[in-house]
């Protein structure tokens, strides 16, 4: 019986290492929304990261980069990948 659960367990650890889950947990935002400064309901003490490209600006919120992780969006024309 404890040789089984020997097997059992090594096969699961063997099966796992070889599994992302972390991409089970945290999901990239394929299309990310953007709103008008004016129309952003984000509070004035709210961290983010800014990201400027020639004439096109983005900003994104530190709440949800820590979710999230990872944004590929396209700035200036520039395809980019926001990570935290």
């Amino acid at each position: 019986m404890l040789l089984l659960l020997g097997v059992i367990l090594a096969g699961a650890s063997a099966t796992m290492a070889r599994l992302n889950y972390f991409e089970w947990m945290f999901h990239h935002l394929r299309t990310p929304g953007f709103e008008e400064v004016a129309g952003s309901k984000l509070d004035s003490s709210e961290m983010v990261m800014a990201v400027r490209l020639g004439e096109d600006s983005r900003a994104y919120p530190i709440r949800e980069m820590a979710y999230h992780h990872v944004v590929n969006d396209i700035v200036g024309g520039v395809p980019i990948a926001v990570t935290y």
